[in-house]
């Protein structure tokens, strides 16, 4: 049941956020065009993750696929904080942003360290059962991101009265949160892992937001 129900909402969620990406690539302009880069590259960047689990989840299981599941976890990882510069960069354009460059540098600087612990070979990746401590170095620059990331658009969407962005902090909020566990507890307790479907959902919400802005763009 949950490998059916899993490769069902994988196949929805991918499609989905890819299409939407690439309507506001083709169509949109300003910051509904940089939303669906990011869509993109969400949706691109998670399918190295999300149809091999599918594939193990309905063959062989997890663990016999290992290597296939680690080698998606590493570009999820690269791809996810890509993302994150993204969606920075929209808060810039989107509250008119001109200086706090040293909160660029910041950004910048953790999404690096991020990255180059990504590619550490103490990862051990390709290993179902990879050290939990290297889960927690390579997400700890992350979770910085995410936690200013959570601040800044809470706090530019509040000073300039943003319905439409008004919930972007708790979208992001909630992807971290659930996120958390699984980086723990993912490979020893399993339905763990099933907390990345409303971590997923969170992400879709982000996008649904930036196709909102994207049609409020057309429209005028």
């Amino acid at each position: 049941m949950q490998a059916i129900f899993e490769t069902l909402f994988n196949v929805i969620y991918l499609t989905s956020v890819i299409t939407l990406g690439s309507i506001m690539v083709k169509r949109g302009k300003q910051n509904s065009r940089l939303f669906g880069w990011m869509a993109v590259l969400l949706g691109m960047g998670d399918a190295f993750h999300l149809i091999p689990r599918s594939y193990a989840l309905l063959t062989t299981g997890l663990e016999a696929n290992a290597a296939a599941l680690g080698f998606g976890k590493l570009i999820t990882s690269i791809t996810m904080t890509i993302f994150y510069i993204i969606l920075y960069h929209i808060w810039r354009k989107r509250y008119d942003i001109r200086n706090k460059q040293g909160l660029t540098w910041a950004i910048y600087l953790l999404s690096a360290i991020r990255i180059v612990l990504c590619l550490f070979p103490q990862n051990d990746w390709f290993n179902y059962y990879a050290p939990v401590s290297w889960g927690i170095y390579r997400n700890l620059p992350f979770a910085i991101m995410g936690m200013i990331m959570i601040y800044i658009f809470r706090a530019e969407a509040k000073k300039a009265h943003d319905q439409a962005f008004g919930f972007m902090w708790l979208a992001i909020l909630l992807s971290f949160g659930l996120y958390l566990p699984v980086v723990l507890w993912a490979t020893t307790i399993r339905w763990i892992g099933m907390l990345m479907i409303p971590k997923t959902l969170a992400y879709v919400w982000v996008v649904i937001m930036g196709y909102k802005e994207f049609l409020a763009e057309t429209s005028r």
